[in-house]
């Protein structure tokens, strides 16, 4: 089974809480690279670094779920990262597009947003799917272009 990189800033520990423990129950391995307290304060981006840093060096084997109060912050700073293509997601059809239309790596959920309960679906399905090439693959390569000509 796949491996998760999770993160969240301390707005947002209480659900990443949730998310770990229900991806460890479903039997995926889970990698946290913090806020473990609503008391420290590290920036959403630097966790965001992370968090992207190890699903980079997994040579992109690896996914990520990201956690702040809007999913928003985090989804920004992720995709500064190349090959990373981060997105909010609150809602199931969004989860399935982030991933069968762009091949999505990273799902960002905002603990304001969002109960657990409907995250933990999101999540369920968002971690179901494989992106398939297909009428998507010249759209992710036309973000794959950007990105080279973008991020250097």
């Amino acid at each position: 089974m796949r491996t998760i990189v999770i993160g969240c800033d301390n707005a947002a520990v209480r659900l990443k809480k949730i998310m770990m423990d229900f991806m460890l129950e479903k039997g995926y391995t889970v990698e946290n690279v913090g806020c473990d307290s609503d008391e420290d304060s590290t920036f959403y981006p630097y966790i965001a670094q992370k968090a992207c840093e190890r699903i980079i060096e997994s040579n992109y084997e690896k996914r990520g779920v990201l956690i702040c109060g809007t999913g928003l912050g985090m989804a920004m700073a992720a995709n500064k990262f190349k090959g990373i293509r981060a997105g909010v997601c609150h809602d199931i059809f969004s989860a399935e597009r982030l991933q069968l239309s762009n091949d999505g790596n990273i799902l960002c959920f905002g603990e304001r947003v969002i109960g657990a309960e409907l995250a933990k679906r999101i999540l369920e399905c968002w971690l179901k799917l494989d992106f398939v090439d297909g009428p998507s693959t010249p759209k992710v390569d036309a973000i794959k272009e950007l990105e080279a000509a973008n991020l250097k």
